[in-house]
């Protein structure tokens, strides 16, 4: 009888512990905005080091990381290059509303070749006929950035009224995610181009220069993360967030150009909405 006993006992302690191994990550896997290969890339490591989880990373445009999500791609984590992208996924019920914060910030540059063969010095020169420019597609949050920073210049008298238009008319590609738009700058592909200041890179000091864009004519970009309902692994993927948010994980966000912020709640637009409204 205690014999028994001993060996059901022994049996339903390999089982819990076959269960609790079982729940241990091989890997996190983490859609994450395009610009943030290098800083992610890096802070991956650390989270592997670390914990000896893997951190799989797919990195691409914001929109289309969403597109894949409301497709039913899995990822235990989202971090997005704006709020439009991670507000869509969260009124597709995928988010862990809770979890989504405000992580870091990044402004854009524009960039051009080294060798600067069109002879741009300043953001005037983009009107000027034959000019090839490269931005991101309008649904890419670099492309709307760009956008929004091209209309701003347009409103101002100091560029001439036809400014946006003549701009706009020398945009010769539009890229899914801005690590194209740098790639086709770099190779001289195109003579200017809008990308972030996180992008210019020690890698790619060698190939591009930058020409800042002032603060009253540029955007501030604000980047979310967030924990998908889906994820298998909350504990593994909120340690992952602590991470990115901790001063190590800041420190590297700035090392590559991004400016981090204290961590900030993202509140849902229909939430916002209700505040001012009732403000």
């Amino acid at each position: 009888m205690k014999k028994s006993i001993f060996i059901a006992f022994f049996a339903a302690l390999v089982l819990s512990m076959s269960a609790g191994f079982a729940q241990s990550p091989d890997e996190l896997i983490v859609f994450t905005a395009a610009s943030l290969t290098g800083a992610f890339g890096e802070i991956g490591e650390i989270y592997e080091n670390e914990t000896g989880i893997h951190v799989a990373f797919n990195f691409d445009g914001s929109q289309a990381l969403r597109t894949q999500l409301e497709n039913g791609a899995y990822a235990d984590l989202f971090a997005s290059a704006n709020t439009k992208q991670m507000n869509a996924v969260r009124e597709s019920r995928l988010m862990n509303n809770s979890s989504v914060a405000i992580f870091t910030r990044n402004k854009l540059s524009l960039i051009i070749p080294k060798d600067n063969p069109a002879k741009i010095t300043n953001l005037s020169d983009l009107a000027r006929p034959g000019v090839k420019i490269v931005m991101g597609t309008k649904d890419v949050p670099v492309g709307d950035y760009a956008l929004q920073i091209i209309a701003r210049l347009g409103n101002d008298s100091a560029y001439g009224p036809d400014y946006e238009r003549d701009v706009l008319a020398n945009v010769i590609s539009q890229e899914t995610n801005v690590n194209y738009v740098v790639t086709k700058v770099a190779l001289g592909e195109a003579d200017a181009g809008f990308a972030y200041i996180s992008d210019i890179t020690q890698d790619m000091t060698s190939k591009i220069d930058k020409i800042v864009i002032p603060d009253e004519y540029n955007i501030i970009a604000e980047y979310p993360m967030g924990m998908l309902l889906e994820s298998k692994y909350p504990a593994e993927s909120q340690r992952f967030m602590d991470l990115v948010m901790s001063d190590e994980g800041r420190a590297v966000l700035e090392k590559y150009g991004f400016a981090p912020v204290e961590r900030e709640p993202m509140m849902h637009e229909e939430t916002a909405s209700a505040s001012a409204a009732a403000a």
